[in-house]
């Protein structure tokens, strides 16, 4: 191992230096208003204070958040590392751990040992480099030093630079490392940053996908006297800790006893609407300081709060809010065994979809299911692409895994056809029409010969079909078309008419739902075909099956509903768009297909239904050798993108088959009893795969999630009062009104969040359908 040396890479002016960055801090917080007045948290982690914090973490047992931390480490560090490297089988030599916030290094040594267990015995290359990021120098030294003389650290690398003048690269461009990153982000510490901020930092962090990870802790929103006492223990370690930052700020303006202790003391507050701590020192006496380089005396009201340091908790909306917005995809969590704390693996994805709450086409404004932008478009052919040309073989594209539907090739061309000849007849322009791309295809499930509705004639050999690189060539044609029409609307030569956003959110959504369309295609071949995900980390089934066996069940089976008054579906009466009056009206108006509208209301009268759907173990029970399932070696497997899982890994999953192996269903209120997609619903590719529900836990009053599946209702998809037929598209709806397809609410794990978090979207499949994602639940009369 190299000699231990530290490098400074704060970025700053060669001519400052820290102290005066903590003294530009300070001044600009306390020439703020009365009550308003701000110190950095910085002030609280100079040496004294970093030792003062290790006396909170190991004689203070009210500090919940440290020893919930320590004890998922110490039982699980060894799942955290190989999930860890999923992607890899295992070390690769010369990866990097880099930790922020090191601190004492006491939970960490738990990751850096479990990381040894993986390491050759006889390593021809320093196998991993761990660097420690922290704040206070000799602190830093002390603990790594440590390490260094540890057992731990003889299998680990320190390759440091040999001076602080040093040029290094930026945490935040991560130049031209190509061996796996992992960082360690532990302690809740992302919870300083204010809201917001925290998603930003972690959009900036150098995570390349499929190579890279980040564990991160962070504190729940536990109740607020929990967490006020967690920051204020009866013994005084915190209250010292965070008195002693005055002396540190006193430094910092060229005397350490300007803010004299007896003027203040420690308070703390648990913001539960913000779900944030809040930690101040109240000023005791009305009192000035004068520090040389203020531009006026600074005064102290009695009774003056001045804040010092906030934490932010986080719900479970907060937390995939979080994600979302940072970028990163959660691979696996471990939760303490007191519920109170999680630590995450996360990774940067190669494709997510935003939070519908996302900016429109139309300046100024917001709407969940509104006008598809530009942004939003470049999102799904992102998707798009990556399920057509990475998850598809070429020896595929000519293959039918279903025989009820077109060969793999075809849907490659029918998403820019759709677009296209909805562009063509909006913009009344040519367009290139390949005849073989117009239209899918749904035949009867008993008699495929029979097919109900119009659908392209497709060529019979593979040597007549167009080949894949003119379809990909045609495919950017028609996106360039699209990416015009956008300029020309922010520009003003096209207006931005009903009609227009019509056409825009139709081929949109259409899009996003063939991508499901097309999932559960590949998924038929997977394990002997169809490639898994590339670049998402692979689930470690075992370690998840064990995390969902011990994960809180509902305390009873069923809840009861109604009885009560519905209302269903939208008014978004597609003849409007002509309308003089309205024709226009676009901001906030809500798009949805023609079987959404126009509302209407329902009489329900009371039933019980079970909160969590159908599963894989219920129905297997009942239904041994269902459709859905598939041996493999004598051993009941249940299918998936990574290939057949043994059921006892799926066993708790919602079972996905068709309507008829599904004798009885009703439908539930969503909005009542589901999480969203913001929430951490299993939608929207947050997970390739089902998971156990989430339903029924009374933390939550019941809500969470079905484990990412449609669900059938004993609905018929037929016409009703008011049902009026699309003029863009007549047989989107009325060519399956056969009295064959019923009705299927929700969204699958592979369903778009527009599509699935939109309660009036109505899907429809065959009752005999046995490939579609949809599961059920059982509904009693009461």
């Amino acid at each position: 191992m190299n000699t231990l040396q530290i490098v400074d890479v704060r970025f700053h002016d060669k001519s400052s230096d820290a102290a005066s960055d903590i003294q530009s801090q300070v001044i600009k917080g306390l020439m703020a208003a009365t009550n308003e007045k701000t110190l950095p948290t910085l002030i609280l982690y100079d040496e004294r204070g970093l030792r003062l914090y290790d006396h909170i973490t190991t004689k203070a047992p009210e500090y919940y958040l440290f020893g919930a931390e320590e004890q998922i480490l110490q039982d699980y560090a060894g799942q955290i590392v190989d999930v860890m490297h999923q992607h890899t089988g295992g070390i690769v030599s010369e990866e990097v751990v880099l930790e922020l916030g090191a601190g004492a290094l006491r939970k960490t040594s738990h990751i850096l040992h479990a990381l040894t267990n993986l390491v050759p015995v006889v390593p021809s290359v320093v196998p991993i480099t761990y660097y420690a990021l922290d704040l206070e120098e000799c602190e830093l030294k002390r603990t790594l030093m440590e390490l260094h003389e540890s057992a731990v650290g003889s299998m680990l690398g320190s390759s440091f630079p040999d001076s602080s003048d040093t040029e290094i690269t930026s945490p935040s461009t991560p130049g031209n490392i190509q061996t796996p990153l992992h960082l360690l982000f532990l302690g809740s510490s992302l919870g300083n940053f204010k809201r917001g901020e925290d998603a930003e930092f972690l959009r900036a962090l150098p995570l390349e996908s499929g190579r890279d990870t980040l564990l991160l802790g962070l504190d729940h929103d536990n109740g607020r006297k929990e967490i006020e006492l967690a920051y204020n223990d009866p013994q005084g370690y915190t209250r010292d800790f965070i008195l002693n930052g005055l002396k540190t700020a006193g430094r910092a303006l060229g005397d350490e006893s300007m803010f004299a202790e007896q003027n203040w003391e420690y308070v703390n507050t648990y913001n539960e609407s913000k779900r944030c701590h809040e930690a101040y020192y109240r000023c005791t006496r009305t009192h000035d300081i004068n520090p040389p380089m203020a531009p006026r005396p600074i005064q102290f009201l009695e009774g003056e709060l001045v804040n010092m340091e906030m934490s932010h908790k986080y719900s479970e909306p907060d937390t995939y809010t979080l994600f979302t917005e940072g970028k990163l995809r959660p691979i696996q969590r471990w939760t303490d065994n007191t519920g109170r704390y999680s630590l995450w693996l996360l990774e940067r994805p190669p494709f997510a979809f935003p939070l519908l709450d996302s900016p429109s086409v139309v300046p100024d404004h917001t709407t969940k299911f509104g006008i598809p932008s530009i942004e939003d478009w470049s999102d799904m052919w992102t998707a798009w692409d990556f399920v057509t040309l990475r998850m598809i073989p070429p020896a595929m594209l000519f293959q039918k895994p279903i025989d009820l539907r077109h060969i793999c090739l075809f849907y490659l061309g029918h998403i820019p056809t759709f677009l296209d000849i909805h562009l063509s007849r909006l913009l009344d322009e040519p367009h290139t029409e390949p005849q073989e791309f117009k239209r899918g295809i749904d035949p009867n499930v008993d008699d495929p010969t029979q097919c109900n509705h119009p659908h392209s004639v497709v060529p019979t050999k593979d040597d007549d079909w167009p080949s894949l690189r003119s379809i990909l060539a045609f495919r950017n044609r028609v996106r360039e078309r699209l990416r015009k029409v956008y300029s020309d609307i922010a520009e003003g030569k096209v207006s931005l008419t009903r009609k227009v956003a019509r056409v825009l959110f139709m081929t949109f959504e259409h899009e996003g739902l063939h991508i499901e369309t097309l999932l559960y295609m590949l998924v038929q071949c997977a394990g002997t075909g169809t490639i898994p995900p590339p670049d998402f980390s692979p689930p470690h089934w075992e370690f998840l099956a064990a995390q969902w066996k011990r994960a809180p069940k509902p305390v009873v089976a069923t809840v009861e509903i109604g009885p009560s008054t519905v209302t269903l579906g939208i008014n978004d009466i597609e003849a409007e768009d002509t309308d003089p009056a309205k024709r226009c009206d676009v901001a906030g108006h809500i798009f949805g297909w023609d079987n959404e509208s126009p509302t209407r209301q329902v009489e329900v009268k009371a039933f019980r239904i079970e909160w969590r759907p159908v599963t894989n173990g219920d129905f297997y029970q009942y239904y041994k050798g269902a459709r859905q399932g598939k041996d493999r070696n004598g051993e009941t497997c249940v299918r998936t993108l990574y290939g057949p899982v043994p059921i006892k890994i799926a066993w708790d999953w919602p079972i996905l088959t068709c309507y008829e192996n599904l004798s009885v269903y009703a439908s539930t209120l969503l909005d009542k009893f589901s999480f969203g997609y913001e929430e951490g619903a299993n939608v929207g590719f947050r997970n390739w795969h089902p998971v156990p529900a989430t339903t029924g836990i009374s933390k939550h009053g019941g809500k969470g999630h079905n484990g990412g599946a449609w669900e059938w209702t004993s609905t018929i998809f037929d016409k009703y009062d008011g049902f009026a037929a699309s003029t863009l598209y007549p047989g989107y709806s009325a060519d399956f009104f056969d009295e064959s397809h019923n009705v299927v609410i929700g969204g699958s794990y592979a369903t778009i969040p527009r599509i699935s978090e939109r309660r009036s979207v109505r899907n429809w499949y065959q009752r005999n359908y046995p490939y579609c994602w949809t599961s059920a639940r059982i509904a009693y009369d009461v």
